[in-house]
């Protein structure tokens, strides 16, 4: 059994102050984000935490079912540029990477981060899995696991839309799967 306040307590320590609990049985997997990515996406081939580096649609739907928590951190920011998102999100992606280490020793030996964006911990990535120069810190995005983010964080009342320009803040989630 997760004992949520204990971990709510590490969530604060690491300052992620907007978070919700939800079970992972609603998180929406959907195969037209499989094709998204794989049509419309420039990570696709191009990140070793993408497909096809990522695990099949068939895998992430069996993944999330041997979960019975999970968190979803929500983050929003303006950027003054489209690349700005990445430097932003690498930061609040390595936060995250050391919560999820946290979580680990505290005795939660299945707590799997998905970063709120593609995995970009390096300055440039071989897009191939098994070069990654940091397999240890690597993590797929939400998306390359097959999550319908939209309908999932809508379930939880969290706001999310397709932005037509970047002067307007971005919604950007992350995933904490816990045991």
């Amino acid at each position: 059994m997760v004992d949520r306040i204990k971990l709510e307590e590490k969530f604060l320590a690491h300052d992620f102050k907007d978070f919700k609990w939800i079970d992972p049985k609603n998180i929406v997997i959907s195969h037209w984000v499989r094709i998204k990515c794989m049509f419309g996406c420039n990570e696709y081939g191009n990140t070793a935490t993408c497909p096809p580096n990522a695990p099949s649609f068939y895998e992430c739907e069996k993944f999330f079912l041997e979960y019975r928590e999970a968190v979803i951190f929500h983050f929003e920011k303006q950027v003054p540029k489209p690349e700005d998102r990445f430097k932003w999100t690498r930061k609040i992606n390595l936060k995250l990477l050391k919560l999820e280490r946290e979580i680990f020793l505290s005795g939660h030996e299945k707590a799997f981060l998905l970063f709120m964006d593609s995995c970009n911990i390096c300055a440039e990535c071989s897009g191939i899995k098994e070069k990654c120069k940091e397999p240890k810190l690597a993590r797929p995005s939400p998306e390359a696991m097959c999550i319908d983010v939209y309908s999932t964080v809508r379930k939880h009342d969290y706001p999310i839309v397709v932005l037509s320009d970047y002067k307007k803040k971005m919604n950007r989630y992350a995933f904490l799967m816990i045991e």
